[in-house]
C-alpha cells in the first residue's frame, strides 16, 4: 500500500471526525427493537447464505491475493465513513451515503456483503447507528442487495461506455436501492391501515426519496474520485483484482 493510500485513509477517517463531532444521533438504518421479532429472524435467515457465501470469498482472497488487504481494509473504512454520516431529512426521517457501491465494483458483492455488516455492527455497538436485532434487515438492504446492484451494473456498462459513468451510476443506483429495500422492509412489517403493503412501500419511500436523491448523485460523483485515485496510485492492485479488464 502507497502512502498515498495511508493518506487517504487517515483523510476519510479526519472527515469522519468533522463531521459527526457534535451530530445528534439520527439513525437511518433500521433503528434497534423496531422490527417485530418475526421479520427481524427473517432478514437474518435471508442474510445468512450471503455471509457464509461472503465468508468463504474473503479467506480465498487473502490467501490467493494477499497484496489486496490494505485495499480491503481501505474500502471497508471508506463504507464506515459515508454510512455514519447522518444527514436529517426535511421530512423528520434522516439518511446517508452507503459507500458500498466502490466495494462491489472491485472486490465484488459476496466480499461486500462481509464488510458491510461488519461495518452495519460497529456503527450499532460504538454509534448507536442501527441495531442488534435489526443488523440481518440491515444488511440485506446496504451489505447485501446494494452491492449485488452495484456490481450488476459495474459489470453490464464498463465494457459500453466511459469507466467514469459506469462507477458513477454503480454506486449511484446501488445507493438508492438500499432505501428502496428498506422501505420495502418497513411497508412489510407496517402496512398501511387501510391501502396495505403498497401504500406503507410509497409513504416509507416518498419519506427517504427526498434527502436520498441528492446523496446518490453526491455518492457516485465521490466514488468516480475515489476510484480515479486508485487506478492512478493502486494500479498493481486493481490489476491483481481484474478491475480494470476490459473497461
Amino acid at each position: 500500500m502507497s502512502r498515498t493510500h495511508r493518506w487517504l485513509i487517515v483523510a476519510i477517517g479526519a472527515l469522519a471526525l468533522v463531521l459527526l463531532e457534535g451530530r445528534p444521533a439520527y439513525a437511518m438504518h433500521i433503528m434497534e427493537g423496531f422490527l417485530p421479532p418475526l421479520w427481524a429472524a427473517f432478514w437474518f435467515a435471508v442474510a445468512i447464505p450471503f455471509w457464509v457465501i461472503g465468508f468463504r470469498r474473503v479467506n480465498r482472497l487473502m490467501t490467493e491475493k494477499p497484496e489486496t488487504r490494505m485495499l480491503l481494509g481501505l474500502v471497508g473504512a471508506f463504507a464506515f465513513v459515508l454510512s455514519a454520516l447522518k444527514i436529517p431529512s426535511v421530512t423528520g426521517s434522516s439518511s446517508h451515503p452507503t459507500g458500498t457501491g466502490l466495494g462491489a465494483i472491485l472486490f465484488g458483492p459476496a466480499v461486500m456483503s462481509i464488510l458491510g455488516t461488519i461495518v452495519l455492527l460497529f456503527q450499532a455497538l460504538l454509534l448507536a447507528h442501527g441495531g442488534l436485532t435489526t443488523l440481518g434487515a440491515n444488511a440485506v438492504a446496504m451489505a447485501i442487495v446494494g452491492p449485488l446492484v452495484a456490481w450488476g451494473i459495474w459489470y453490464g456498462l464498463k465494457d459500453r461506455i466511459s469507466i467514469w459513468v459506469a462507477v458513477f451510476c454503480a454506486a449511484a443506483i446501488a445507493n438508492l436501492t438500499t432505501y428502496v429495500v428498506t422501505s420495502l422492509q418497513l411497508a412489510l412489517a407496517y402496512p398501511d391501515p387501510t391501502g396495505g403493503f403498497t401504500a406503507a412501500f410509497i409513504k416509507f419511500g416518498t419519506i427517504f426519496a427526498v434527502t436520498q436523491v441528492p446523496l446518490a448523485i453526491s455518492e457516485g460523483i465521490l466514488t468516480v474520485l475515489i476510484f480515479n485515485a486508485l487506478q492512478t496510485n493502486a494500479e498493481t492492485e486493481l490489476m491483481a483484482l481484474d478491475v480494470l479488464k476490459g473497461a
